[in-house]
């Protein structure tokens, strides 16, 4: 365990599941939120896609620095500021072993996958895109992978180019090889689908990108919470997640480049630790990591991103993808059971995600019946309009699962959408 853990007093450490199967109640239990009622029910939250609840281990973690160890970091010589700094750079390691990173110094801090992209696009990017040159993603894009690339084309004079998907919501890998070309600067692709649940090949998409000798970002953002990610196995040129999704704090979230790329990319923001010194005449800047990390970093926020690694660390990322995989299939079941179901998002291989639509029931609708029995479901079109444009559609209704979520929330899933069938009858 990191040190960061290794501060948690032993009775708030999970003692969960280590090797011994998975025990969903007992990993109930140090979630706090999940014996709220909602509407006078219990609350059955299904919207972990965007964002998960936090267990009780990460709560502690951030109040506990706020309460006892609050200072600024890496610039203060006084007892808070060198304890703060050790415990900010533990989560730094915590996240390089969660990766398989390389070098510690390989990880660097971010408000999330969104501000991870627009680094990457604005730094990387704008040194290799030139007139002409290609950025190539897919139709299964969150808009945070698509939008930076625009932008950076529209600056550069580069073209956005997409690789299409198949009715099932998988990937075209024959279409995607016919575009790799002699012009294409970058690959940006999702490792799961946050509106679908599709796991994407990314470890073969990379080979095929590597061997025309084009970088390739993974935006795993909806990944790390379902998957076991080793960046160096997938030999990724750069990797991205946010925290808030991985039972950690919001305004946290991760950056993961090769050592020789991030070295000569060029800084994405001025000021603070990012600078090793400043004259009017010339700024040199702060080695790697933390060249990309200026101003005053989300200490607590670091600190709580590692508890939670260390959290499901604990469980173990096989047992909670076998957990969950065998949640969503039962979901699934269940739910294509019901009539005038349309599944949105069949693919062979998913996590996560289970996309629907009720006959000619809005998805708004879908939802608020279902917050009306204490279920929370995400409706619209999840930040990834141009996959409900290639279904025809304008939004689905989402429920998202997570590693607390268990068969007895899926009957209540089914029973509340039989309630929503008999509303619109």
């Amino acid at each position: 365990m990191t040190a960061v853990a290794n501060r948690i007093p032993r009775e708030l450490r999970s003692p969960r599941v280590r090797g011994a199967g998975f025990d969903v109640e007992k990993v109930r239990h140090d979630f706090p939120i999940l014996r709220e009622k909602v509407r006078g029910r219990t609350l059955v939250y299904l919207d972990n896609a965007a964002t998960s609840q936090k267990p009780q281990v990460v709560i502690d973690a951030i109040s506990r620095h706020y309460e006892r160890g609050n200072a600024n970091i890496h610039r203060g010589v006084h007892f808070l500021s060198e304890h703060a700094t050790e415990e900010h750079e533990a989560a730094r390691g915590t996240v390089q072993s969660f990766l398989n990173a390389e070098e510690a110094s390989e990880i660097i801090f971010v408000r999330g996958a969104t501000e991870a992209i627009n680094l990457v696009a604005q730094t990387y990017g704008r040194t290799q895109v030139g007139p002409g040159d290609e950025v190539l993603i897919t139709a299964m894009e969150h808009h945070s992978n698509i939008v930076p690339w625009q932008i950076l084309c529209e600056q550069k004079g580069g073209r956005l180019r997409v690789v299409p998907i198949n009715e099932s919501g998988e990937l075209l890998l024959e279409e995607f090889q016919k575009l790799l070309n002699t012009r294409t600067k970058i690959v940006a692709v999702t490792q799961v689908s946050n509106a679908l649940g599709t796991i994407n090949p990314v470890r073969r998409i990379i080979e095929m990108a590597h061997r025309e000798n084009i970088p390739v970002l993974v935006d795993g953002a909806q990944a790390v919470p379902h998957l076991k990610v080793d960046v160096q196995a997938l030999d990724c040129d750069f990797y991205v997640f946010s925290g808030h999704k991985l039972y950690g704090p919001t305004g946290i979230g991760v950056l993961y480049g090769k050592s020789a790329l991030l070295d000569a990319m060029p800084p994405y923001q001025g000021g603070g630790d990012m600078i090793s010194s400043v004259t009017f005449e010339k700024t040199i800047y702060n080695k790697l990591p933390y060249k990309f990390e200026a101003g005053t970093p989300h200490v607590a926020g670091a600190i709580g991103l590692g508890a939670a690694i260390d959290y499901v660390n604990g469980l173990g990322m096989d047992n909670v993808a076998a957990y969950e995989h065998e949640v969503l299939t039962y979901a699934t079941e269940a739910v294509a059971a019901i009539p005038g179901i349309r599944l949105i998002g069949t693919a062979r291989e998913k996590a996560g995600v289970l996309s629907f639509l009720l006959g000619s029931i809005h998805p708004h609708d879908i939802g608020t019946i279902l917050d009306q029995e204490g279920i929370a479901i995400r409706a619209g079109h999840h930040c990834a309009q141009p996959i409900m444009q290639r279904f025809g559609i304008a939004a689905t209704a989402r429920a998202s699962f997570g590693l607390y979520n268990t068969k007895e929330e899926v009957d209540a899933l089914v029973e509340g959408i039989q309630k929503v069938r008999e509303v619109f009858a």
